[in-house]
């Protein structure tokens, strides 16, 4: 192959994120792996993290189906943790 056409041919790479470096508090409590990918991507590291937002911008996030979601619900409580207020 050409280089003209190599060059062409080249995707460019974003960094991977080692989820596994951020999502170990979610993975204690069970949640799936797209539920701690959709956490960590917000930036939401742990539970407390979890009072910055809102209970609907949770339900928003994709990944999160309603079982995660529960079990977040939970151990918020569980904790005294609660949502943002809308």
């Amino acid at each position: 192959m050409d280089e003209a056409l190599a060059s062409k041919c080249q995707i460019e790479k974003k960094p991977m994120i080692d989820y596994e470096k951020f999502d170990s508090e979610w993975r204690k409590i069970g949640l799936s792996g797209p539920a701690r990918r959709a956490l960590v991507d917000a930036k939401l590291y742990k539970v407390s993290d979890l009072r910055k937002i809102t209970l609907e911008e949770l339900q928003s996030m994709h990944g999160l189906g309603k079982s995660s979601i529960a079990r977040i619900r939970q151990i918020m409580a569980a904790k005294k943790i609660s949502f943002l207020r809308s």
